[in-house]
């Protein structure tokens, strides 16, 4: 009967297995996507470029993949990486604007919401501006606009083209007018680049909002938007509550806006870097 049995001593020996060694752990390697409603492996969206590859949806891509995605190589240069707000208004909310800053910058490993770089772009040196949403929704602040309006000033300086990726939810009401400044700050530095006979694309994608869109996103000497993305002034919300109307489908975005003459182009993101290309060289030839 031993052969049935086992002895108890024995069994105490024996290993035991804990249960969350015997799940499969999978979580972070998929995302649904909203629009096809499709389960997608994670690793498939970035070789796509964060593009569903079922149904095309553009997810958000933060400010250094756009770098990469755009510039010829991973080899660039980068600007003011060190500019950080003084927190000029000791503005305090649910939590102190400069602590919030000291989040934001440890949860991104940014100082703000914009990288300024010098790179080759389809072998022609560019200035770039990539803004990165997860920084307090890409919010403009003094540092967003001394940081763009540095990088306007090196493509005039350097007699080199200037490409801007935005996105934005608008001024960062945190440096209240001061935020609001930069956007004339940025407009006359771009009048200027104009002024040196040299081009400026200006990219829009989900979203870009505010201020950000009442200045420089739509000053572009061709402005593109991705796919989808979301551009307006206010949200579709507030104005349905001030003209007290519904809104037509797909008002505020992209397709909308190209269709009633706001926007030059929509480009999907894996054919954006060959279409600035194209442009650049129509305009510097």
């Amino acid at each position: 009967m031993s052969w049935f049995k086992r002895d108890k001593a024995e069994g105490d020996k024996l290993s035991k297995i804990d249960e969350s060694q015997k799940r499969v752990r999978t979580e972070g390697l998929w995302q649904k996507c909203e629009s096809c409603r499709q389960i997608i492996w994670k690793k498939d969206l970035e070789v796509n470029w964060n593009v569903c590859p079922k149904c095309g949806r553009h997810f958000r891509l933060d400010a250094i993949t756009r770098i990469r995605m755009l510039l010829d190589s991973e080899v660039y240069q980068r600007f003011d990486a060190d500019l950080r707000s003084s927190d000029p208004l000791e503005f305090v909310e649910k939590m102190p604007y400069r602590a919030k800053l000291v989040e934001q910058q440890a949860a991104t490993s940014l100082c703000d919401a914009v990288i300024s770089a010098a790179g080759l772009l389809d072998g022609r040196q560019v200035q770039l501006c990539a803004m990165d949403i997860r920084f307090i929704g890409g919010s403009m602040g003094c540092v967003v606009g001394e940081i763009i309006t540095r990088a306007i000033e090196r493509a005039i300086e350097w007699r080199t083209p200037l490409v801007i990726v935005s996105a934005s939810g608008g001024a960062r009401m945190q440096e209240g007018a001061i935020s609001l400044m930069q956007m004339a700050k940025i407009s006359a530095a771009l009048m200027r680049l104009d002024q040196a006979r040299l081009p400026y694309v200006s990219v829009l994608t989900d979203p870009t909002t505010g201020g950000v869109t009442a200045s420089y996103a739509m000053l572009g000497d061709l402005n593109i938007a991705e796919p989808g993305a979301l551009i307006g002034f206010a949200g579709p919300r507030v104005i349905e509550q001030t003209i007290r109307e519904k809104l037509p489908e797909g008002f505020q975005r992209s397709e909308f806006l190209l269709q009633h003459g706001m926007l030059d182009a929509v480009v999907p993101r894996t054919e954006l870097k060959a279409y600035i290309s194209r442009a650049l060289r129509f305009f510097l030839s």
